[in-house]
């Protein structure tokens, strides 16, 4: 087998991941979905919006709705402190930022060490999660931000920003 053969086998069981903390627990996104990733900024708050939609930014010249992933996901509220973060993604075609308590790492682990998630995880709905990672000091919840929102909350989000 040639170098370059063996290099696309290592890197195709290879997942590159953003790793952040909500409290105690340490998730996980692809990287390929991550735009940026941002101090927290001075939010404006939109009346009416869902309880989950922290308000809105001008990131760049760009209005976009911001989410706060604690309340999404059904943890316990907390300030925002030097940690918090906003993390850029793009999310049904819009860009969108989460709130996330503080930003870890970018990781590249083998797909071999996650599994499915069982039917309910640390309280998360598991839809939300696409598979559990098993480091070896940690476990690490990785989750498909494209099944956070309900389609019609990202239809929502675009009256919003």
């Amino acid at each position: 087998m040639d170098k370059i053969t063996e290099s696309k086998n290592e890197t195709a069981g290879l997942l590159q991941l953003v790793s952040f903390k909500i409290g105690r627990e340490e998730f996980g996104i692809d990287i390929l979905k991550v735009h940026e990733i941002n101090r927290m900024l001075e939010l404006t708050q939109v009346p009416n919006a869902p309880d989950f939609v922290a308000g809105i930014v001008n990131l760049r010249g760009r209005i976009i709705p911001v989410i706060n992933l604690r309340k999404k996901l059904n943890l316990p509220d907390k300030n925002y402190d030097n940690n918090s973060r906003i993390v850029v993604v793009e999310l049904g075609g819009k860009i969108t930022g989460f709130i996330v308590d503080e930003v870890s790492e970018v990781l590249r682990i083998p797909s071999s060490i996650t599994e499915q998630p069982p039917e309910m995880v640390a309280g998360i709905n598991s839809k939300f999660i696409t598979a559990i990672g098993k480091l070896e000091d940690r476990l690490l919840i990785l989750l498909d931000l494209d099944q956070i929102l309900s389609n019609e909350e990202t239809e929502g989000l675009k009256t919003v920003g």
